[in-house]
């Protein structure tokens, strides 16, 4: 049988198939997927790209958006021919998904007023403290209504303009269709979510507004907001002007259905089947964030602890770090470096497996080095900026084995200081689902994570494919009209043909690395010194 008549190249020729586009940190993602069997990755494409540094803001271009879009998307058409034999040019639905939070501001013609300001800005301390406690819940510093606030205290230029902010997924989102919507999960990192309504909390919305109303006369928060829709709603289609972003080789047609644009928070829950109470998943990029589904809400605030929600709009604790894995991969690259100088023939794959594995002989408590990944920012930890660093005390026993599993710590460390916050609140687990690249190597970030969390940790068999699969997954779901609630539809029709492994936590690893945490977080003096000594 040629490949231009296997079931999959039939499922795509039919437009049968289903797009998910996610615009992560590092990293622009498209995966496609069989819409008759979802669970089924047929083919995936990407795009690498950096934020960058520019007047004192983490932020990417609008050309590099859109660059970044159509070079994932061709990426994906290529593989698609390559494997194929066959282009897309139909498809069941389509769904978009990107980093969450930041601030998108446009004026009434569409123009944005300033650079793109992502979720790694943390100067926006004032406003969130303020607003957290106006509103009465905890207002992170990344989330958008803490960037508009803060440019309303700086009296910024461009606020008497805006006409309308989002988030990322929203902008792709309405360029694409022309709709200005989100997805909940994202709208709830934008302005505090009412569960009963699904919608922007009025309440709130009305204190803000009398808030601002001297410093910004005029400004009514809802009109500026995106509208909010739950997984499952009909989104928009793509347009004619839309098709034409995406595929530059014009094979794509418009009128395709959309489903609500979601953050890489929603489509993570969703990729790890972590949607229901008492389920959690961890999602370990260049950010790591958890998120727990709650049973009921937390009895007081927290500053370590966002209130946002799952796709569908169910209540969500969520743990969120501005530093994930970058600082791992940068040492496991200089590892990587040297295999290649020293006349190795090893792959980048091969290089983190190898010293992934290293990890495996290291001590329980890595014996006395603690690595720090703080590249940004981290309110969690205190730390206004990031000061990367490895720090150990003469009698610490340096070796590679050692280095590798406080390194591998050190992605989780900030994390379960979060989550120590959520167990002292009383909230149970029975299972945490990990994805993201750092899980690629079989059974080594999930044990210590197991270890971290002292928890049971699940890995799905698609956890690699991460957010692109998740809100491709969504997507399906939106085009599916027979598919009962989302919860019901991951279990029957996604993780039911999807292989997990689970790893218990191991009896050394839990106190080898509560005691690496006590060190850890006694050592944020020293973060702190190094950010006043080196500015």
């Amino acid at each position: 049988m040629s490949a231009a008549q296997t079931p999959a190249a039939e499922v795509i020729a039919t437009g049968r198939a289903v797009l998910g586009i996610e615009l992560g940190s590092t990293r622009i993602k498209a995966c496609l997927i069989d819409g008759d069997d979802p669970s089924r990755v047929l083919a995936t494409g990407s795009h690498a790209w950096e934020n960058r540094y520019r007047d004192g803001n983490w932020t990417y271009s609008l050309d590099d958006v859109w660059g970044g879009v159509r070079a994932a998307y061709a990426d994906l058409g290529a593989q698609v021919q390559s494997a194929y034999d066959t282009v897309i040019s139909d498809l069941a639905a389509i769904g978009v998904s990107a980093m969450m939070h930041g601030y998108l501001a446009f004026d009434a013609s569409g123009e944005l007023l300033v650079p793109f300001r992502t979720w790694r800005n943390t100067s926006t301390e004032r406003a969130a403290g303020v607003l957290s406690e106006l509103l009465g819940t905890n207002i992170p510093l990344r989330w958008s209504i803490a960037h508009l606030y803060q440019a309303v205290l700086d009296e910024e230029d461009h606020v008497t303009d805006v006409a309308s902010f989002t988030t990322l997924a929203g902008y792709v989102h309405e360029k694409l269709t022309g709709r200005r919507v989100l997805g909940i999960g994202d709208a709830s990192g934008m302005f505090p979510i009412d569960p009963v309504t699904h919608d922007y909390d009025a309440e709130m919305i009305e204190k803000f507004d009398r808030l601002v109303a001297e410093r910004a006369h005029g400004l009514e928060l809802r009109s500026l907001l995106p509208d909010v829709l739950v997984a499952g709603d009909d989104a928009g289609v793509l347009t004619d002007e839309g098709a034409a972003l995406l595929d530059e080789t014009g094979a794509l047609r418009s009128g395709i259905l959309f489903c609500p644009p979601e953050g890489d928070a929603g489509t993570g829950m969703v990729a790890t089947n972590s949607v229901a109470p008492r389920t959690g998943n961890v999602s370990a990029g260049t950010s790591i964030f958890a998120m727990v589904v709650l049973e009921h809400p937390l009895r007081r605030p927290h500053d370590e602890l966002d209130l946002v929600t799952t796709p569908s709009g169910d209540l969500v604790a969520m743990v969120h770090c501005n530093n994930g894995a970058s600082e791992l991969a940068a040492w496991v690259s200089l590892f990587e470096r040297f295999a290649e100088i020293a006349g190795g023939t090893l792959s980048s794959d091969e290089v983190f497996e190898a010293l992934f594995r290293e990890a495996f002989d290291g001590a329980p408590d890595a014996g006395g080095i603690l690595a720090y990944n703080h590249l940004a920012g981290e309110p969690i930890a205190g730390l206004p900026e990031g000061r990367p660093l490895v720090l150990r005390t003469p009698d610490s026993r340096l070796t590679l084995a050692n280095f590798m599993r406080a390194q591998l710590y050190g992605v989780f460390a900030t994390l379960a200081l979060g989550m120590r916050v959520l167990a002292e609140e009383g909230v149970e687990l029975d299972r945490m689902y990990a994805h993201g690249g750092v899980f690629r190597t079989s059974g080594v970030a999930q044990r210590f994570l197991a270890g971290a969390l002292n928890a049971p940790v699940a890995v799905a068999s698609t956890a690699s494919e991460g957010g692109a699969w998740g809100i491709a997954v969504l997507a399906a779901f939106a085009a599916d009209t027979t598919a009962p609630d989302l919860h019901t539809y991951l279990d029957d029709r996604i993780f039911a043909r999807t292989g997990v492994d689970v790893v218990e936590p191991d009896a050394e690893d839990v106190p080898g690395f509560a005691a690496y945490l006590t060190r850890y977080r006694a050592g944020l003096a020293v973060e702190h010194a190094a950010i006043a000594v080196t500015p």
